[in-house]
């Protein structure tokens, strides 16, 4: 690292700490020549590789902007937006790859939209999967239904449900033994 005061090649690390949101680590640095001090901030590079080939940095604001569009007039504050960005960031970092695709990307911003507003995430999909017919939103919709179903069914149902009229009798396992 060249010094910014006097361009000396070369400089020692004094400090290392990470930032509070954990993505980067800033470093106290001194020049061994003209011994003054400064500071510089490393990060991970996380590459994007669009559509036309075109390769730029991963932007949380982006993806930020990019799900606003599809909550306009939905209730999403936006602390819940900036949550959201957060957890597409965590998880398209936890890929461990330094360039993804904007599919990708697109993914990782589908799993967390669903749970925070279900309109905004039909809007998003359909941009995102390219909807062209109702029928892509239809099935979109019977995806969702089933899916809330399921965890309705998994959330409300207690271990051993038993069906049949009230008072009839529970059947009991038996083994080879008995």
């Amino acid at each position: 690292m060249h010094c910014p005061f006097c361009r000396h090649p070369d400089s020692r690390v004094v400090d290392s700490r990470t930032t509070d949101d954990g993505t980067s680590i800033r470093r106290r640095r001194q020049c061994p020549d003209c011994t003054r001090r400064f500071t510089t901030v490393e990060t991970c590079s996380l590459m994007v590789v669009k559509r036309s080939g075109v390769t730029e940095p991963f932007s949380r604001t982006k993806v930020i902007n990019g799900v606003r569009k599809a909550c306009q007039g939905r209730p999403v504050t936006e602390d819940a937006l900036a949550q959201l960005g957060q957890r597409v960031e965590e998880a398209v970092r936890a890929t461990g790859s330094a360039e993804l695709t904007t599919h990708d990307v697109g993914l990782a911003i589908l799993g967390p939209l669903q749970e925070l507003d279900l309109v905004a995430y039909l809007r998003f999909a359909s941009v995102y999967r390219a909807f062209d017919s109702l029928e892509d939103f239809e099935a979109a919709i019977t995806e969702l239904r089933h899916a809330q179903e399921f965890a309705a069914d998994a959330e409300g149902a207690p271990e051993a449900e038993h069906e049949g009229p009230p008072g009839a009798e529970i059947p009991v396992p038996t083994t080879a033994a008995d």
